[in-house]
């Protein structure tokens, strides 16, 4: 941390008089003679000659003024960066996402916001662990959740419907299930952590329980089985829609779907004055998904 007796200093240089830079700085003269004094003896050197008139720098104090004119010029010109012209975002943008929607659905758009923003210097890390964005060195995090912890300021982009499709090849070779109660008789896919299955039906909530098929820990890999045949899978819309439109994969059950009112978000931690680089990327978030999100305009 920079001493403050250095401002004292400096601005006792710059006007001549202690007198001269304790009106600048709303200083009285004595304290101001108090102040350099006390920098004069930490760094246990004379920095200044006293005169009635004026300050003359003794040539240690020429030294420490010629690196401390440097320092504060490279402190203002961070200070500049950091802060922007005033209503153009500007500075670091630290931006996460859940692994498989990040490459799907962020990752081709990126390069239309950083032409409309150029000086934000964005980062962008995937993955699929909850971080705790009061802790975390992130500024914003896309997520995806029936509900969000308290504490965060949310910005709904768009919803997450999820439904169990399978492949054209297994319902010719196993057959379709006519109900929820023949899903047992079948190959389940699911990643760790996602079975059992929390789906709502025409009569509330049904609870699917089971084993993977495949074991995994990847999301990804579970749809590649899934579009490959291998079994049935309860998918994100965002992540399978291209292939129900294309035939590679087949909607079941259609009067089931995962819990409703899951929804995709934009977060933040509750920031007094959010940057411009946050507002501008949560617009161009908004504008991106809404009034419908590309996997539903792709399909």
């Amino acid at each position: 941390m920079m001493d403050p007796d250095y401002e004292v200093f400096m601005a006792a240089v710059a006007a001549g008089s202690l007198s001269a830079a304790g009106r600048r700085l709303n200083i009285s003269p004595a304290m101001m003679s108090k102040r350099l004094t006390r920098l004069e003896q930490r760094l246990g050197v004379p920095l200044v000659h006293r005169t009635t008139r004026r300050l003359a720098l003794t040539a240690q104090g020429e030294w420490l003024h010629a690196d401390l004119v440097g320092i504060f010029a490279d402190l203002a010109r961070s200070e500049a960066r950091v802060r922007g012209e005033p209503g153009i975002p500007s500075g670091p943008l630290r931006l996460s996402a859940p692994t498989s929607f990040g490459r799907m659905h962020l990752a081709p758009y990126i390069g239309r916001f950083l032409e409309a923003c150029p000086a934000v210097a964005l980062s962008l890390d995937l993955s699929d662990d909850f971080l705790d964005l009061t802790r975390a060195p992130i500024d914003l995090a896309i997520r995806i959740a029936p509900a969000l912890p308290p504490g965060l300021v949310a910005h709904r982009l768009a919803g997450s419907e999820r439904i169990l499709c399978a492949a054209p090849a297994y319902l010719a070779r196993h057959g379709t299930p006519p109900d929820m109660a023949a899903l047992k008789d079948h190959r389940l896919l699911a990643a760790s952590g996602q079975l059992p299955w929390r789906l709502d039906g025409p009569n509330g909530e049904v609870l699917v329980a089971g084993t993977s098929h495949v074991p995994t820990n990847s999301s990804d890999l579970v749809r590649e089985l899934a579009i490959a045949g291998v079994g049935i899978a309860l998918r994100s819309l965002w992540d399978v829609n291209d292939a129900v439109a294309s035939g590679a994969l087949v909607r079941i059950l259609p009067d089931y779907e995962g819990a409703r009112g899951s929804a995709i978000y934009a977060v933040h931690a509750p920031f007094p004055a959010p940057g411009a680089a946050l507002v501008a990327m949560v617009d161009f978030l908004r504008d991106l998904y809404q009034p419908a999100p590309p996997w539903q305009r792709s399909a």
